[in-house]
């Protein structure tokens, strides 16, 4: 029997994570020996990850330094614009293509995160793996290619909307209102539950941009 190796991450994906997870936050500066350190990995794929993600415009400049790049009021708004049609997109398809055991790791997610609501955080890396798996769910290949870059862009968010309080529960709520449709192959009702889902987040997005509510955890 073969022995398997261990999966080696390239520099862009490490960086590309680390943003992802904040650990490196929108107006963060990336140096590229610490990140040669942090990674250990040499300076050359690290050089090369920075201006790939320079070019793909998570990174810019400020003088000469690379920092994390921030969304502006109009850029966000677009985004969710596109979010709500590409997900709502993955959900009606969800509905019509996902095997049954693809419908249960959905339900035994919405379940299981119910146990998150106290860790902001681990709910939105939950709430991730959730969108990820109705973008699988989906199968297809081009919108889940196109789903991937949207939510790249979200990781420029400085916080979740899932630390609003409240918002958790009424997030998991609404899940659990997008898998119940997609078990009833409900195309129409999968495809507006989740741009109803996205259309909320926005709502509670904005709120917390514009400091309506109050202080995060």
């Amino acid at each position: 029997m073969k022995d398997f190796k261990p999966v080696h991450k390239d520099a862009y994906t490490l960086i590309l994570e680390a943003i992802d997870t904040g650990t490196y936050r929108p107006g963060d500066r990336l140096v590229e020996s610490e990140l040669a350190d942090r990674f250990g990995v040499s300076r050359t794929p690290v050089r090369e990850a920075l201006q790939r993600l320079e070019t793909q415009s998570l990174l810019t400049r400020d003088g000469r330094s690379l920092i994390v790049a921030s969304l502006d009021h109009n850029q966000l708004s677009e985004l969710y614009v596109v979010r709500a049609e590409l997900e709502g997109l993955a959900a009606r398809l969800a509905a019509r293509h996902a095997t049954e055991e693809e419908l249960r790791v959905l339900r035994d997610m919405v379940e299981e995160d119910c146990a998150l609501l106290d860790d902001p955080d681990a709910l939105a890396r939950a709430n991730r793996r959730f969108h990820k798996q109705i973008h699988l769910a989906s199968h297809n290949r081009y919108l889940v290619q196109q789903l991937d870059l949207v939510h790249r862009s979200m990781a420029l968010m400085a916080t979740t909307s899932l630390a609003a309080e409240g918002r958790g529960e009424k997030a998991l709520a609404e899940h659990d209102a997008i898998v119940a449709a997609m078990e009833a192959r409900d195309e129409d009702g999968a495809h507006a539950a989740l741009k109803a889902h996205i259309s909320k987040a926005f709502v509670t997005r904005l709120k917390l941009d514009s400091g309506a509510l109050g202080a995060l955890d």
